[in-house]
């Protein structure tokens, strides 16, 4: 289920003609859903060629430059260079010069009929009561936000629900190949959980997931696709509300249906997570769970994941930086 969607646009961005210019927005429309617009001008930003993948012509839907990693006025210059007129910060005869004839098969599009059908296949019903419930694995991702080309860091704990205590934790490194867009977020963390996952030492009751079940405006979020693949009872545990209505007594409705619940561990807590079943377990059950596992904001097994991947990554960086040649420092003598 991994796809680098990064070498797909800059490969659509190298369609682009001679003399012609592209928006974010036709580029997202080119991957096949406008939400993308954002992540394309990140992908510009992190191209690591700009020789060879030309993201200078990648412009704003009103013809205006954008930004530009190596300045803006770089970004000028490459442009004239293709006789791409500029003209107090806009494209010159912006309409005609603008491409946007792609070839594509509109991979968005496919992975969201692959988010459907696993959403069909969802079930919100118990296969475990709580009782039964001894180990869950927490999932958590830290992200290299300065650069997705460089690797980011899993993170998976393993904590016993009865006991209340950390059991076993498991990390490891690996490149993003997707970025992030919204209500495509199991594409993006499903490669890292799947790894973290196949590592595991012993088999846990629960899977627990940073994002959502089905509380996503097609009912298939990350813990969906996690508990279909591997056909576990899972739990998605959202920071922010993504869909839908909260109601007075705590639940979330998206048509007319219930898809989810808040939940604030202690009055200290400001701001509440949303849970939401993933598969092979109730909204009940799954806001059982996490009220048992929860201390602060988030529930024990995904605030030590996060905690685990955030400081192996940071970790990991300093390291990198140690390694670094230190630039020679010369001295002239007057």
């Amino acid at each position: 289920m991994s796809m680098d969607l990064y070498n797909y646009t800059y490969d659509l961005v190298r369609q682009i003609p001679y003399g012609m210019v592209s928006t974010y927005g036709a580029v997202a429309r080119a991957l096949g859903d406008i939400r993308a617009s954002r992540a394309v001008g990140r992908m510009m930003n992190q191209n690591p060629d700009a020789d060879t993948m030309p993201c200078f012509k990648i412009v704003q839907s009103d013809g205006t430059l954008g930004g530009f990693g190596l300045g803006i006025n770089d970004k000028i210059r490459r442009l004239n260079e293709e006789d791409i007129l500029v003209k107090e910060n806009h494209i010159i005869d912006f309409e005609s010069v603008c491409f946007t004839d792609f070839k594509t098969d509109y991979p968005l599009k496919n992975l969201r009929e692959k988010q459907c059908e696993i959403g069909s296949k969802v079930i919100c019903k118990d296969t475990i009561s709580i009782k039964d419930v001894s180990l869950i694995a927490g999932f958590d991702v830290a992200y290299n936000f300065t650069d997705d080309w460089k690797e980011s860091c899993g993170g998976c704990v393993l904590w016993d629900y009865q006991n209340k205590e950390l059991v076993d934790s498991i990390t490891l490194f690996h490149r993003s190949m997707f970025p992030y867009i919204p209500t495509y977020l199991a594409f993006r963390e499903f490669p890292f959980i799947e790894l973290l996952y196949n590592k595991l030492p012993q088999t846990p009751s629960v899977l627990m997931i940073d994002g959502n079940g089905i509380l996503h405006p097609y009912q298939s979020g990350i813990a969906c696709m996690v508990g279909v693949e591997f056909q576990i009872p899972t739990i998605g545990v959202a920071k922010s509300l993504l869909c839908g209505t909260l109601q007075s007594d705590q639940t979330v409705r998206l048509n007319n249906e219930v898809i989810g619940a808040a939940f604030s561990a202690s009055p200290r807590v400001k701001k509440p997570v949303y849970i939401s079943p993933g598969h092979n377990i109730s909204l009940n059950s799954a806001v059982t769970i996490v009220q048992n596992c929860s201390t602060y904001k988030s529930p024990e097994p995904l605030r030590l994941a996060h905690n685990l991947a955030t400081e192996t990554l940071r970790k990991h960086q300093e390291n990198h930086y140690l390694k670094q040649p230190k630039p020679q420092v010369q001295h002239t003598t007057v």
